[in-house]
């Protein structure tokens, strides 16, 4: 076993740096800094703690007094660290969950969801052929994408999706946004490939709950990033770490 080592105060944040640990220490330490507000009722903070026991599998008592020991925690850091998620998610709702309408209107031609069928080829000429053979009724779509298209998508028939609209090529996502369903495209080049196209069905989207969570997830992240670039006083002491 190597021999333990003093590490100097000094040496703290090079060698938080060195190892690439400075950054997401201090975006913890931000979230915390946020959240030092937000508080959770004793009934939440007793569900927290049974749910976090629970993905730890320490179930019995002296499982998490062994769990305790071998962090060097006390229950009542513990019950900081079961309750941090929590509080998190009612930040993002009090700061931005009275956005979410505004900003789903604005970006919900993304939200969107596609299916559509693909073939691609490298060759203009068979792209040509087989566009014409599907346009007649000689063969179907998904017989040519599973016999020619050199993509994944031969595995499935040439069907793709739901996908959101953001993830095609951009190519791709403007024609087929433009399409209706059951509308055959005609070959288009995209790089070294010619790839034909049809709309399968156009799926909107909904302001349901995974839908907000998935804005309010965006918007924490941003508000984050843009906290982290910003140069400023790291806080002294995590409340994680402060707490008795």
């Amino acid at each position: 076993m190597a021999a333990s080592r003093t590490i100097a105060a000094t040496e703290l944040v090079p060698l938080l740096m060195q190892y690439q640990l400075l950054t997401p220490l201090i975006r913890e330490l931000l979230i915390d800094q946020a959240i030092e507000s937000v508080n959770c009722s004793d009934e939440e903070t007793e569900h927290a703690l049974e749910q976090f026991y629970q993905a730890h599998q320490l179930t019995e008592a002296l499982a998490q007094q062994a769990w305790l020991t071998q962090t060097g925690m006390t229950l009542a850091q513990l019950k900081v660290l079961a309750i941090r998620p929590l509080r998190i998610e009612k930040f993002k709702q009090q700061t931005w969950g009275g956005k979410l309408e505004s900003l789903f209107l604005t970006r919900k031609l993304q939200l969107d969801q596609l299916i559509y069928s693909l073939i691609r080829t490298p060759d203009p000429e068979i792209a040509q052929e087989l566009y014409f053979r599907i346009k007649a009724g000689e063969q179907s779509f998904a017989e040519l994408a599973c016999k020619y298209s050199q993509g994944p998508e031969a595995e499935t028939n040439g069907v793709i999706g739901p996908v959101p609209v953001s993830q095609p090529h951009p190519g791709i996502a403007d024609k087929l946004i433009h399409s209706q369903p059951g509308q055959l495209l005609p070959p288009t080049q995209l790089g070294d490939w010619y790839v034909i196209l049809r709309l399968e069905n156009r799926i909107p989207a909904q302001l349901d709950d995974p839908t907000r969570q998935k804005l309010l997830d965006e918007l924490f992240d941003a508000w984050l990033s843009d906290q982290s670039s910003q140069p400023q006083p790291v806080p002294s002491q995590s409340p994680l770490l402060a707490a008795a």
